[in-house]
């Protein structure tokens, strides 16, 4: 990912880090930034001029308010998602650590991510980063997803455990 190479090259990781974490939290915060991330109605030339000035307000660093003004001039705003995701995973593997997919029904606090990433370091043997979503329909629980391995503790899974056990 060109991001992820040119912050790593500039010594600016941890600036575009912060960025993207910001830029996912607004994401997740605003209706209005999701739309106009996903919407087919908007131009190219209004996403541009909107994603630069959300840029500005959030204070992201310049190469994060580059690389979105690429992806509006170009249509593929909607692929901001992905893109975030793909950079924490490149970051990760840089610094030598693996990344943890983690849903949750509810956000989780600062706490109950250091805990998290306390026992997936003594489970796994190395330091974790964590990619946090929300899902209010698992229920409760988490879903936590290491490469290939998938841990579901999610309430709505053992709820649709018991009902088939209940089946017969």
């Amino acid at each position: 990912m060109a991001l992820f190479e040119l912050a790593r090259d500039e010594k600016q990781l941890d600036a575009v880090s912060a960025s993207l974490s910001t830029l996912k939290q607004a994401l997740a915060e605003s209706d209005d930034l999701r739309r106009l991330t996903t919407s087919p109605l908007v131009s190219r030339d209004s996403a541009a001029k909107a994603i630069a000035a959300t840029a500005a307000t959030l204070k992201l660093d310049s190469f994060t308010a580059k690389f979105l003004g690429v992806l509006a001039a170009n249509g593929r705003l909607g692929q901001i998602a992905p893109a975030i995701r793909a950079y924490g995973q490149l970051a990760a593997q840089h610094r030598g650590e693996l990344t943890a997919e983690v849903t949750s029904a509810h956000p989780l606090n600062d706490d109950q991510v250091a805990q998290l990433k306390t026992t997936l370091k003594s489970q796994l043997g190395r330091d974790v980063s964590v990619d946090l979503t929300v899902d209010p329909a698992i229920l409760g629980g988490l879903i936590v997803k290491v490469g290939s391995r998938q841990i579901d503790g999610s309430i709505r899974t053992k709820l649709n455990t018991l009902a088939t056990a209940m089946k017969g």
